[in-house]
């Protein structure tokens, strides 16, 4: 149900920021947050991601102010950038409980970095999260998964792997392993 509802509110507010003022407003008022600083995920076709803002940048070297913004499969903002249907070349969508038995979502997957221009494709990779960085801010600062209280995301462009979660409850997003990559930080299934 929160899917379905989440789905249609995002659906909306696409159309209202695509009218202009009133929808920015709009969608300024519900999130509180810029839509270049969102990630989101309906399903393995419908998602918004954090990328690095300038082409061809390793994610650390994004990971400063200013230095990511949000990619979507559908941008509902100018100020996002285009996630193309071919950059994961395969992908598993789950939504399911976490440990406290409170919802997330997830995708994991084998991705194409040469398809966004952003990302160096031999870049090792790096996270952005909701609530990590300086201070537990995230990064980038203040991002937000919209219908979750959490997210974190890695993209590994020379391993060819990328994951995302949005969670409900914060401890089902551990931000501590970044290093540790995809398959440890995300367990799911990656077919790379």
């Amino acid at each position: 149900m929160k899917t379905t509802f989440t789905t249609l509110l995002f659906a909306g507010l696409a159309a209202l920021v695509g009218a202009g003022t009133v929808g920015k407003r709009v969608f300024s008022d519900v999130y509180s947050v810029s839509p270049d600083n969102v990630v989101y995920i309906a399903d393995a076709q419908t998602f918004c991601m954090i990328m690095p803002r300038t082409a061809h940048t390793d994610i650390g070297v994004s990971e400063t102010p200013g230095g990511m913004m949000t990619f979507c499969t559908h941008p509902y903002s100018p100020l996002q950038g285009t996630i193309p249907p071919d950059f994961f070349r395969n992908v598993s969508f789950v939504q399911a409980m976490g440990r406290s038995g409170k919802p997330y979502v997830q995708l994991t997957g084998c991705i194409d970095p040469t398809k966004i221009d952003h990302l160096n494709a031999n870049d090792g990779g790096g996270q952005y999260d909701s609530n990590g960085g300086d201070g537990g801010r995230g990064n980038p600062i203040d991002s937000e998964c919209i219908g979750y209280n959490s997210y974190v995301e890695l993209v590994e462009p020379s391993s060819h792997r990328a994951c995302i979660r949005c969670c409900t409850d914060t401890a089902d997003c551990d931000v501590s392993r970044d290093t540790q990559g995809c398959e440890t930080v995300i367990p799911g299934e990656y077919f790379c």
